[in-house]
């Protein structure tokens, strides 16, 4: 663990805070600290900043209820910045919106970017406000039954592709199937963060098994 000593602070005591979310890892905000915000951190577990308007601390979430619960946080190779890896309890921007980053200036139109939050989020907008001749309405409209009924086809074409050995069409299945248990999520209010708590206990669990069996 790197001693909070060697972190280079401005002239103002004061160094950038880059917050990501652990799961996604898209940019919630960049806020600031000083030494005294950046210990009440570590000791809450709790994001805490240091507001250069209002030149006071501030701990994110206590009058919104929107927590940020610290992961992580690494220092630079100068020392002069952290990026703090955070579990949300809610939107991180004031204005209500997940990420304070919404503002497009650019977009390279010759890559495109992908994550499965983006394809949750846009299945879920399918939900809500249900879209003419969108596969993803139809199935929401047909309920339960209907969902469970494609999750069940798409798992026995993964294992028929992947019996057969060809990579491409196992790849091929495993998005067809990965899509629709997105679709049963949403349908069920399941979240990816909840998938992801889960498989990070295992993964604990599975870290303790192994350090046995080596003993």
């Amino acid at each position: 663990m790197l001693d909070i000593e060697k972190l280079k602070f401005d002239e103002n005591g004061l160094i950038p805070a880059v917050v990501q979310d652990v799961y996604s890892k898209e940019v919630l905000t960049v806020a600031y600290m000083n030494k005294e915000s950046l210990k009440i951190s570590m000791e809450k577990k709790l994001t805490c900043f240091y507001s250069r308007s209002r030149k006071t601390l501030w701990l994110k979430g206590e009058t919104s209820g929107n927590f940020q619960h610290i992961v992580s946080i690494k220092a630079d190779c100068d020392y002069d910045a952290l990026v703090i890896e955070v579990k949300k309890d809610g939107p991180a921007c004031h204005l209500g919106t997940d990420s304070c980053f919404n503002n497009l200036v650019y977009s390279n139109e010759d890559i495109k970017s992908f994550s499965f939050d983006m394809l949750y989020e846009l299945i879920k907008g399918r939900k809500t406000e249900k879209k003419e001749g969108s596969y993803t309405s139809y199935l929401f409209e047909k309920g339960l039954d209907k969902i469970l009924k494609k999750v069940g086809e798409e798992s026995t074409e993964v294992i028929i592709a992947a019996k057969g050995g060809d990579k491409n069409e196992t790849v091929f299945e495993i998005s067809d199937l990965a899509y629709h248990i997105l679709v049963l999520m949403v349908n069920n209010q399941i979240t990816i963060a909840e998938i992801m708590d889960e498989l990070a206990k295992r993964h604990i669990i599975d870290h303790k098994v192994k350090q046995e069996k080596m003993q």
